[in-house]
């Protein structure tokens, strides 16, 4: 069963009594990232490799950042998405290959074999930053504007999978959603660890949406930070009543969207999901439910593009 991510996780500059208790196995985390770092080994092919990951834990906009990779890439080389075959993950894979080549394989050694036989020029990875066993030619590391690194520490006591100082190993960071304080001030800290890291903005944008401000909704959705969703809706003045939240890539039940069903028409509202999320459900569902279109828009896009463009 998938569990909600601990509110704890994202007290930042307030460290509970729950993370002080955890931090013994965190260490185990530690101990362990410091071994397999010492793993990385040259990987040589015929193509160029960019990979999209986090250190922060789910919800920090890696998909919508590899879909805008592959639309680019794509214009002038062959271009494929790599993304390990979890099963709980296979929302976004269908989201990808709506668009773009995609190779799911068990490990992402099989899949890269499997690039290398299709003659491909450049390669992207929805995720696998800790994966330290590839040598990627572009590393980038995707945050949120308003979770960041959360409490600062690694799993469980924290949300980051390693420690930020390993933001010192890694090309670019991009920063999604709206700019504030605390976003600038993590801008400066990320700089203190690497000077050299190029920093980018982001942010999620509608498509399509016209229609959606002229009816009300029931919201829900089960991904990493749900606020992003909310938060896009009121920038976007599309009105909802209530907001059903649900785990991280949660696999829908019947029961679920027959009680989602009968809160919409209590509330005389529709229902309204994530494109993700509409992933998930069963076609037979479907056609009750509207679901929100996003694309990610980068800030300072060319220079984005200019530098990945001299760093390939």
């Amino acid at each position: 069963m998938k569990l909600h991510k601990p509110k704890f996780w994202d007290k930042r500059g307030n460290i509970s009594l729950f993370s002080i208790l955890l931090l013994p196995l965190s260490l185990i985390t530690i101990i362990k990232n410091y071994y397999e770092n010492g793993k990385i080994k040259r990987n040589f092919y015929d193509f160029r490799t960019i990979c999209v990951g986090n250190i922060y834990i789910g919800g920090t906009g890696k998909t919508p950042l590899v879909n805008n990779l592959a639309s680019h890439f794509k214009k002038r080389f062959k271009t494929v998405i790599i993304k390990k075959n979890y099963t709980s993950h296979t929302d976004e894979k269908k989201l990808l290959e709506s668009k773009h080549k995609v190779i799911f394989e068990k490990t992402r050694e099989l899949s890269l074999s499997k690039a290398e036989q299709e003659k491909t020029q450049v390669v992207i990875f929805d995720d696998g930053l800790q994966e330290k066993t590839i040598n990627y030619d572009i590393k980038i590391v995707c945050f949120n504007s308003l979770k960041l690194d959360g409490n600062g520490l690694v799993i469980p006591a924290g949300p980051l999978r390693e420690k930020l100082n390993s933001i010192k190993n890694y090309d670019l960071v991009l920063i999604n959603g709206n700019t504030n304080k605390e976003s600038k001030n993590f801008e400066k800290k990320i700089k203190n660890i690497n000077p050299n890291i190029k920093i980018f903005t982001g942010k999620y944008v509608p498509k399509d949406y016209s229609k959606l401000r002229r009816k009300k909704f029931v919201i829900f959705s089960g991904i990493g930070n749900p606020h992003t969703f909310s938060d896009t809706l009121k920038d976007f003045k599309i009105k909802f009543t209530e907001y059903k939240k649900f785990p991280d890539h949660y696999n829908y039940k019947e029961t679920d969207l027959l009680k989602l069903r009968e809160l919409a028409k209590l509330k005389n509202c529709e229902l309204l999901t994530t494109e993700k999320d509409y992933l998930r459900i069963k076609k037979s569902f479907r056609k009750s439910i509207n679901f929100l279109k996003v694309e990610l828009l980068i800030n300072q896009h060319n220079q984005f593009y200019k530098y990945l463009k001299e760093k390939l």
